[in-house]
């Protein structure tokens, strides 16, 4: 349950409700938002306080959000997060589109591939050093000598930079070597260890969604992060596995408007994983933008015949030029702009 207090109600109002409902037993989460103060109570609560509560004059609202979620659900801001990668902004009425290779190939290689990104008006390198690999034969990545060329790249053309982690024990490398975002990806979405791990690192987290996830199951996953102390979470439709073999994934556009309804996360696109095919993502792109994205996670590549892994859906950078244009149309068309390059 959720009570959205008056605005201007007193701080010493607020801590007595607070302390009365733990003298009850339940637990009592507060809110960040600023504006107006917000408590979120987990447990079983009775009928009869559930009435009283509501009979408050502090009270101005009582929200049953979605199942057990509170600190992600919508309620518990006034309106939606924006979150801070670097000086890249994500959410707040602006559009970004993050770029880069799927795995970093060597120093030269992500350094070209940065500047061509930097070129196009992208804000935020991507680039694997630890790679998620369906066969045991397939390139893994570089690990931590992966994270330093990446974060050097960056650092050479002055955008943030998102990599993926898949083990709570590289955690240290990540945050040695700066990296700006933590990726969690699909097949770690419920890795519940690693989520409460990279929750204390203080980092943005960008937590896509799982290859079979219910949208309640991807909204558990971002509870856990925002749980254990994580403020900076970004949600990532990259497609779902179903029946459909034309494409790699199904890209689940159809979620976007609803989880405005149901979280005040920022919601970012990856058109890439979901279609596996270079050409029909610069389209699934322009509709992620008008169905409401914050912003759309794409894959370039100078050779994408000889890219170490994911070539047949990266981008040339000539594409990805295209690709940022059509964004800021589509964002103009939907009332939004597209988000300054980085200084």
């Amino acid at each position: 349950m959720i009570l959205q207090l008056a605005i201007g109600t007193a701080e010493e109002s607020v801590r007595e409700l607070h302390e009365s409902l733990e003298r009850e037993g339940l637990r009592v989460l507060r809110s960040r938002e600023r504006s107006r103060p917000i408590l979120a109570v987990a447990g079983k609560i009775p009928k009869t306080l559930k009435e009283s509560l509501a009979r408050r004059t502090e009270v101005e609202t009582v929200v049953q959000p979605m199942g057990e979620l509170l600190l992600v659900a919508r309620a518990m801001r006034e309106r939606p997060s924006i979150v801070d990668v670097g000086s890249v902004r994500v959410g707040g009425g602006t559009v970004v589109v993050i770029a880069g290779p799927c795995s970093v190939e060597g120093r030269d290689h992500v350094l070209a591939v940065a500047r061509q990104v930097r070129a196009a008006g992208a804000h935020i390198l991507r680039g694997g050093a630890f790679k998620p690999r369906t066969s045991p034969y397939q390139f893994q990545g570089f690990g931590v000598e992966g994270l330093r060329q990446l974060k050097d790249a960056g650092e050479a053309t002055g955008l943030p930079v998102v990599s993926e982690i898949m083990d709570a024990a590289d955690l240290p490398a990540f945050v040695e070597h700066d990296i700006d975002c933590l990726q969690v990806g699909a097949r770690n979405m419920q890795n519940f260890s690693l989520l409460k791990a990279i929750a204390r690192a203080g980092r943005p987290v960008l937590l896509k969604r799982g290859l079979a996830a219910t949208v309640e199951e991807w909204l558990y996953a971002a509870e856990y992060l925002a749980e254990g102390g994580c403020e900076r979470i970004m949600l990532c439709e990259r497609g779902i596995r179903t029946y459909e073999k034309a494409t790699r994934n199904t890209l689940d556009l159809t979620v976007l408007p609803l989880m405005r309804e149901w979280t005040h996360l920022p919601l970012l696109v990856d058109p890439a994983h979901a279609a596996g095919i270079a050409r029909i993502i610069p389209p699934l792109s322009r509709a992620a933008i008008a169905a409401g994205a914050d912003g759309v996670a794409v894959e370039v590549h100078e050779t994408p015949a000889e890219a170490r892994s994911d070539g047949p859906q990266a981008l040339l950078p000539a594409e990805l030029v295209t690709l940022v244009a059509e964004s800021r149309v589509m964002a103009a068309v939907t009332g939004r702009a597209l988000h300054a390059p980085p200084r």
